[in-house]
């Protein structure tokens, strides 16, 4: 990421008087991305996003118009980002590379590395040689070993697309809007969670190093796996009994509801006698929202107002 070059419009925008836009982005530009190195040589004009979090990304910015397809997309968009028209549907999943090729886009901006395959929508190389330029979500970089996930780095990601579309002063702001969102934020005490996303036999839960873990430790909830070395992972209902945490948060999916999830921890005896599962002390957030990006500052919130409404 260029994140030297997009913190600069941060300090900018809190230096300068509120009236003084943002500098011009001056191309081309060179970003490396997931290990790609990326040359804009202008902002990107048609767009084909892949996932909900690139999409809502775009339209969060303001730049719905230059989406000229979407694939693979997990829910309805949010309602303040929600576009005008519908936005052209390529694929329920991920959209063929002849697919998207249809659309004529100068951008591909994927919310999953895997989108980007021969099979999928394309390698990334393949793309550029056609003269189409891509773009990983950062914090959906699997390819190159994950660090620790902070807010700084959906910041970044934020002011990363601001430089590329040249809009940093929408950019700037957003962030700014989102950090006083985060700030206002009390974290609890005392409080262990499991963050459970999917599976049956298998519970899939929020390990250490994403977005979970990042959302957990704002709102104070310990994660009773949070030693565990990635970001989502495979986990066993034993592990979850032996910690019995206080609170679970829920990913409400349309493949894997919430109310599903209930029925599986009622229905197993293993985990029925859980203290969370008996005081039906449950948070919920929705699948689009649990993947890191734009909305995961309005979910957090959204947790810590269902979490007070719980009480402790």
């Amino acid at each position: 990421m260029a994140r030297r070059t997009a913190a600069a419009f941060v300090l900018a925008a809190f230096a300068l008087p509120l009236a003084t836009p943002a500098a011009a982005t001056d191309y081309p530009l060179t970003i490396e991305n997931c290990g790609t190195s990326v040359t804009f040589a202008a902002p990107p004009q048609r767009v084909v996003t892949i996932k909900s979090t690139a999409t809502e990304m775009l339209l969060a910015l303001g730049l719905g118009d230059r989406i000229v397809g979407v694939g693979f997309q997990d829910g309805p968009v949010p309602e303040q980002w929600a576009p005008a028209a519908p936005l052209p549907v390529l694929a329920d999943r991920v959209p063929s590379q002849e697919v998207v090729l249809e659309a004529e886009p100068d951008f591909v901006y994927g919310g999953w590395e895997s989108s980007f395959a021969a099979d999928a929508a394309g390698t990334r190389d393949s793309l550029a040689a056609l003269g189409v330029a891509t773009y990983v979500a950062p914090t959906a970089c699997r390819s190159q070993t994950p660090g620790k996930l902070d807010f700084e780095d959906v910041f970044d990601q934020i002011l990363e697309m601001g430089l590329i579309f040249d809009v940093e002063d929408r950019a700037t702001a957003l962030v700014a809007e989102q950090r006083t969102i985060l700030e206002a934020i009390k974290p609890v005490s005392g409080v262990t969670g499991l963050w459970y996303s999917s599976a049956t036999a298998t519970p899939y839960v929020g390990a250490g190093l994403g977005g979970p873990q990042m959302t957990m430790e704002a709102l104070g909830i310990a994660n009773i796996f949070a030693d565990l070395p990635d970001t989502w992972a495979s986990a066993s209902w034993e592990a979850v009994v032996d910690a019995d945490p206080g609170v679970i948060i829920l990913v409400d999916a349309l493949w894997n509801s919430r109310q599903q999830k209930i029925a599986l921890l009622n229905d197993n005896p293993a985990t029925a006698n859980l203290s969370a599962v008996r005081a039906e002390r449950y948070l919920t957030i929705p699948f689009p929202a649990a993947e890191p990006g734009i909305r995961s500052v309005p979910a957090t919130r959204d947790l810590a107002d269902q979490l007070a409404a719980l009480g402790n």
